[in-house]
């Protein structure tokens, strides 16, 4: 797909506010949460995924401090991060105690659907797309799957969440997202000629996944009712391939000042991006405020690479800012890569192929005969919307609704959980 053009924006050239000027109060740094009712589905998907951006700067700026014993990189290290972990509390502390567990879910899957769907669409490394796109369908499982219990459980129609935005349907089965570890693992892009987009896409939806992946280990148990807790325990599981999947793609002979500087420029580009498509006036000002401290940040980084690498950032960033996380509705695009790659699955030489060009002895055959042996979650949670509801929760066009009974004959694999909700029950359920 082409590219949309980019911004004349060279985040290097631009000024920032110095760093001796950005400790802030602890009131400034808590704001007041947006209103759950009011708020803007992608308002709400950029909170979530700036926050993860900022995590996953956090986790990688203390392993890199853990990695040298130059104490004054240390230091710098420290004070970057320590008011990037003050801007992360800002981005956290915008959700709402009134938004429940289920509620944030429903918007973390939202944005996953949503910005994979995007990436997918404007990566210029057809590898790392056909990556994307894998990983699309099974978010976009992960959605249904969750909207089938809140649906249930909490009584309430999955676009007061949604907004209507992103369409809730099966896509590739969630028992079937199982695999044995070794073929999660991606083929590696070249550092020396994959684009900064490349690197950028692939660091925002790593950070993305990542914090899926801990957010549902750290709320999935605090439901009492035994298949919520199941359904995260299973879906946290495919979040951790989903991070693992990712972070495979990454060059591993980055410098760690290489891999700094992708760290800070990723979060530019992502506060960049969130500056031109915020609806929300409140939220623009963080997002602008945050632009101009991480602009500071990169510099630094920059500033480092050169003194102890004498390499120049623009070598590995280029000279503008990239746009990786425009949130807009993508419907088409994932019912386009549902039809065309519901029932692809990994292979052991970092490929792809259908179920029916599986061998016999394909290694997650094994693994899923053993982790759904007593059932899956994720087909147990559609079989109770079904009893109580009268059927699966859906919300999707009609076009794509004739065509559910066929889509989930093709996705499924022939290890089938004991549980599994054949296509025939779905169509009769309608």
């Amino acid at each position: 797909m082409a590219q949309r053009k980019k911004h004349s924006f060279n985040p290097l050239k631009e000024k920032g506010i110095p760093i001796d000027k950005q400790l802030r109060s602890w009131k400034q740094i808590t704001h007041n949460p947006y209103d759950k009712r009011e708020v803007d589905a992608y308002s709400r998907t950029r909170q979530i995924l700036i926050n993860g951006v900022e995590i996953e700067g956090w986790v990688f700026n203390h392993s890199f401090a853990r990695m040298t014993d130059n104490n004054d990189i240390k230091m710098i290290l420290g004070m970057t991060r320590h008011i990037e972990d003050q801007q992360q509390t800002t981005i956290n502390w915008l959700a709402p105690a009134d938004q429940t567990v289920l509620e944030t879910t429903l918007a973390y899957e939202q944005v996953a659907t949503d910005l994979t769907a995007y990436l997918a669409q404007h990566e210029p490394d057809d590898y790392v797309r056909r990556a994307f796109d894998f990983g699309l369908l099974e978010d976009f499982d992960h959605l249904y799957r969750f909207c089938q219990l809140y649906e249930v459980y909490e009584g309430r129609d999955p676009n007061v969440i949604l907004q209507d935005r992103t369409d809730v349907f099966p896509g590739r089965p969630t028992q079937d997202h199982h695999n044995d570890s070794s073929l999660r693992l991606r083929r590696h892009y070249d550092k020396r000629k994959a684009s900064p987009q490349t690197k950028v896409n692939t660091l925002t939806l790593l950070a993305g996944e990542q914090q899926t992946h801990n957010f549902y280990k750290a709320h999935g148990f605090m439901y009492s009712n035994p298949l919520l807790r199941q359904l995260y325990a299973e879906i946290a599981d495919v979040e951790e391939e989903h991070v693992t999947q990712y972070e495979s793609l990454i060059d591993p002979t980055e410098s760690l000042f290489e891999k700094w500087l992708l760290h800070e420029f990723t979060e530019v580009c992502n506060y960049y991006t969130f500056t031109q498509h915020e609806t929300d006036a409140r939220l623009k000002k963080i997002w602008e405020e945050f632009l101009a401290m991480e602009i500071e940040h990169l510099k630094i980084a920059a500033e480092l690479m050169q003194k102890h690498e004498k390499r120049d950032a623009e070598e590995v960033i280029g000279t503008e800012v990239v746009m990786p996380s425009v949130f807009e509705s993508q419907k088409a695009y994932v019912a386009k890569v549902l039809e065309e790659q519901v029932d692809l699955r990994l292979t052991s030489d970092m490929e792809y192929a259908r179920i029916s060009e599986l061998p016999d002895d394909w290694p997650s055959y094994r693994h899923q005969e053993i982790v759904n042996a007593d059932g899956s979650p994720s087909e147990e949670v559609v079989r109770l919307s079904m009893m109580l509801e009268g059927r699966d929760t859906v919300r999707a066009s009609d076009k794509l609704k004739k065509h559910q009974g066929e889509i989930v004959d093709r996705g499924l694999d022939k290890t089938k959980s004991p549980d599994t909700v054949e296509s025939k029950e779905l169509v009769g359920a309608k």
